[in-house]
């Protein structure tokens, strides 16, 4: 049974995460300069570091090491949280991370390898990592998650942008994990939605234009506003049409397309079943498929536990 969970309005022709608690050290803040690392691909050797030979790349295993590296070097923060002896982790491991693709695009990262009950020090005790807010959409499972130091001046910079825990037996493969690397700077939630959009099986072209900050404000405000109010739709759409296309390049005009998911769903599998959702209406997915010169996605949970996505575009007329 499939339930359709959108609605589309695609009019342009008549009507016109938390910021991450700061790493500490076991033996003091982490501003020491003496607690980070020289070179990506430093031995294990060097410095106050473990690091591990992982799927033929140097992985950190330190956390605080790590995030001060991370933002030292204004590089994102690459974080895979593993269950040793987990087969769907053993499989990851030696199936997707070790792709030579994935590596690749990998190399640009600070690369973090640590148990899903890794503690850091925080605030003069030691808490699970996995236990805090920012991290909450991992579930506590084993995955991946990303932290942005590299946007400096961004309103993400800083804080977790993407997590994607293990949701069943199989892990993620190569493709979606490249998908993964691929994002665009963007928010949580922008970016789940992105990927799942990217990693449908009809592959739709909408982000494959610009990812324009003001359409992704707008997304999210409309996003926000469906998860204030409990109820999927085009609300005052006429209005936010005009002022949409007030800040669009010439012969382009705002076009949107919304959708929820079932009540109860993480952000990852809401994200794809949002997108599922537009598949199964014509008129939605003639605008996702599309490929736009600029767009924007977002999307929010409401109190009754439904996620409420948008995506608006700069559609050629």
């Amino acid at each position: 049974m499939w339930r359709l969970g959108c609605i589309v309005l695609v009019i342009g022709w008549g009507l016109g995460s938390e910021l991450v608690g700061k790493a500490w050290a076991t033996n003091g803040a982490l501003d020491q300069e003496e607690a980070a690392v020289e070179s990506p691909e430093a031995t294990p050797t060097e410095g106050r570091e473990e690091a591990a030979v992982f799927a033929e790349l140097w992985w950190l295993t330190d956390y605080a090491a790590a995030t001060e590296r991370a933002r030292r070097e204004a590089k994102r923060l690459f974080i895979y949280f593993q269950r040793p002896g987990n087969g769907t982790c053993r499989e990851f491991e030696e199936y997707s991370l070790s792709d030579r693709a994935v590596m690749e695009s990998l190399r640009s990262f600070v690369r973090l390898k640590v148990p899903i009950d890794v503690k850091i020090e925080r605030e003069g005790s030691r808490v699970k990592l996995l236990g805090q807010s920012a991290y909450r959409e991992m579930l506590g499972r084993p995955g991946v998650a990303i932290v942005d130091w590299a946007s400096q001046g961004q309103a993400f910079y800083g804080k977790v942008v993407s997590t994607f825990p293990f949701l069943g037996q199989e892990p993620y493969g190569p493709e979606e994990v490249l998908a993964m690397l691929q994002l665009p700077p963007a928010t949580l939630t922008q970016r789940t939605l992105i990927y799942a959009v990217r990693t449908h099986p009809d592959r739709p072209a909408s982000t494959d234009g610009k990812l324009d900050p003001y359409l992704c404000q707008e997304a999210e405000l409309h996003a926000t506003y469906q998860a204030r109010i409990r109820l999927q739709g085009h609300h005052n759409w006429e209005r936010r049409f005009h002022r949409i296309n007030r800040t669009l390049p010439r012969g382009l005009v705002a076009c949107e397309v919304c959708a929820e998911s079932w009540p109860g769903q993480n952000l990852v599998e809401a994200a794809i079943e949002c997108v599922r959702c537009w598949r199964l209406s014509s008129g939605h997915w003639s605008a996702v498929r599309e490929k736009h010169a600029v767009y924007g996605y977002d999307m929010k949970r409401g109190r009754n536990g439904v996620w409420y996505a948008t995506g608006i575009f700069g559609r050629r007329w």
